[in-house]
């Protein structure tokens, strides 16, 4: 027969790895819920975002590796400098340049 735990030959106690203790950890429980550490976050609260608007041309590029990404050209690091010309240009350049991609997926 197997032993179903570790034998340690050292004098001090087994140890867990597996162990959580949980107490004042993570997001407090909304009240009325139990906290069994599963629970859904309430929605977030619209007057509390911060009001720092994106930069277009940020938009335009966050856009672009988007759409790159989904039409199975991932950007490549080395692709920076490119992508960040093509943000540059105005939305019209960027809308088209977005529309031939998504045709070619």
């Amino acid at each position: 027969m197997t032993p179903t735990t570790v034998e340690h030959h050292a004098p001090h106690a087994f140890v867990d790895p597996y162990a959580v203790d949980d107490t004042g950890i993570g997001w407090p429980a909304p009240a009325g819920q139990p906290h069994d550490g599963d629970y859904l976050l309430p929605p977030p609260n619209p007057a509390e975002r911060l009001s720092h608007p994106i930069d277009p041309r940020d938009l335009r590029r966050l856009d672009l590796y988007a759409v790159l990404t989904a039409a199975g050209i991932p950007p490549l690091p080395e692709d920076r400098d490119a992508i960040d010309q093509l943000s540059a240009l105005p939305r019209s350049v960027n809308v088209a340049l977005q529309r031939w991609l998504h045709h070619f997926v």
